[in-house]
């Protein structure tokens, strides 16, 4: 588990307040650093706000995407609109043919806007973040612009933003009750299924078990990529099913150092980190800067990766409350020593398959396609938190060691790992499909 202090929160988030001056932009479009600032900003704010969850993190990612994207592609003339592609995406409001915007302007008002609704739930710390960055970013983008160019491309980024809002609301995941663990959940009876993990009363019921039908967004539906179930529970000896427990059991005996360290570096844990689809989203980025990339590549990386990310939770939770498998710590303290304690705190929902597995395979999937099978790359998400880089020779050799982190950290079997990589692969596919570049 990452441990982080209040004032880490709050220096992360006030390190998002000091916007560059315009000088900086001066031989370029501020659009980039635009985008640069925002996620930046928002990956701290996932922090603060107690209903972002890892899947509802992802669904924020997913439509922060979608707004930046299409409030530069409605000035772009090598950008498809994802309206049409994505389910139930209309078409975005139109410009005037015939007037002047300002494209940094335009995306600057679109995500402003934006944040506002889907990091709404966000503290008084975060909300001071918003207010600041908005105030500050804005002032930048407009400096020097005639006031019908300002007033017309503010409008217009408002527009895009709205018309994203107004769509997510139907989704399915847009009210989040009791931090997402239902007050009405009947949950199953059997050796098998999942009970909860921890003490804390508000975790006796699962996290969101509706998530699997929510809207997807690339892929048809939460069904879209189904898994084989997992081994046949049993509690004999020399089982399949008792192999898998003995695993981890084992492992977590005789962890080494290496072994400790991955499971702490992917723990990702809500409210102490940018959450697992974060994490992605921070690589991303971090490799949009230093590739100096312009707005068109900043809005397909982030649109794809984020569109992907939801899609790969929604596919997750809906296998997960299919099979409502019981979590590696209930069976070995039930079957192989009643003492035992994994190394990471079991998550509050069913265990198959893993959630890390699955959505860091949809994103090395997107990032493969984006970037190239061999990209190379140094993994920093953590150094303010305290732990080092980790350097990877592909997306795909980081998304195999997130997944294997679970298993060493106590709270996954292996079927739930391998399986939950290959649904990340199909879920990712049908995020390249989409066609963003004319």
């Amino acid at each position: 588990m990452i441990r982080m202090s209040r004032r880490r929160m709050a220096l992360g988030l006030a390190c998002c307040l000091a916007v560059p001056a315009m000088p900086v932009w001066a031989v370029a479009s501020p659009a980039p650093e635009v985008m640069s600032t925002w996620y930046r900003l928002v990956l701290e704010l996932v922090r603060h706000t107690p209903t972002h969850s890892p899947p509802v993190a992802s669904r924020a990612f997913a439509y922060l995407g979608i707004t930046a994207f299409e409030a530069v592609a409605g000035g772009s003339a090598r950008l498809v609109s994802l309206a049409g592609q994505v389910n139930g995406l209309t078409p975005l409001p139109g410009r005037d043919p015939a007037a002047r915007y300002d494209e940094a302007v335009v995306l600057q008002a679109a995500l402003a806007a934006a944040a506002r609704d889907f990091f709404a739930n966000t503290g008084p710390t975060g909300q001071r973040a918003l207010d600041a960055v908005e105030r500050q970013l804005s002032a930048a983008v407009a400096a020097g612009l005639p006031a019908d160019v300002l007033a017309r491309s503010v409008a217009h980024g408002r527009a895009v933003a709205a018309h994203v809002v107004a769509w997510s609301e139907s989704d399915g995941g847009a009210r989040i009750v009791n931090m997402g663990f239902p007050l009405d959940h009947a949950p199953p009876d059997g050796p098998a299924v999942w009970v909860p993990t921890s003490a804390v009363r508000q975790q006796q019921a699962p996290l969101l078990p509706r998530w699997g039908a929510n809207r997807t967004f690339a892929m048809p539906d939460g069904g879209a990529c189904p898994l084989p179930p997992p081994p046949a529970y049993s509690e004999e000896p020399g089982s399949p099913f008792h192999a898998e427990a003995t695993e981890v059991y084992e492992v977590s005996r005789a962890l080494t150092a290496e072994q400790r360290a991955i499971a702490r570096f992917w723990s990702d844990d809500p409210m102490l980190s940018p959450t697992p689809p974060g994490h992605w989203i921070a690589i991303a980025r971090a490799l949009l800067l230093a590739e100096n990339a312009d707005a068109e590549r900043w809005v397909d990386v982030m649109a794809r990766l984020g569109i992907a990310q939801a899609d790969a939770f929604i596919g997750c939770w809906n296998a997960k409350f299919q099979y409502d498998l019981l979590r590696p710590v209930t069976y070995i303290r039930r079957v192989i020593d009643k003492g035992w304690e994994p190394l990471l705190i079991t998550p509050p929902f069913p265990e198959y398959p893993s959630g890390h597995s699955t959505q860091s395979g949809a994103s090395a999937e997107v990032l493969t396609a984006l970037f190239g099978a061999d990209f190379a790359f140094e993994d920093t998400t953590h150094v303010a938190d305290g732990l080092p880089g980790r350097h990877f020779p592909s997306f795909w050799a980081a998304a195999e060691e997130a997944g294997i982190s679970r298993l060493y950290g106590g709270i996954h079997f292996r079927a739930a790992i391998a399986r939950g990589l290959d649904q990340g692969r199909c879920i990712g596919a049908h995020a390249n499909a989409l066609r963003t570049w004319r």
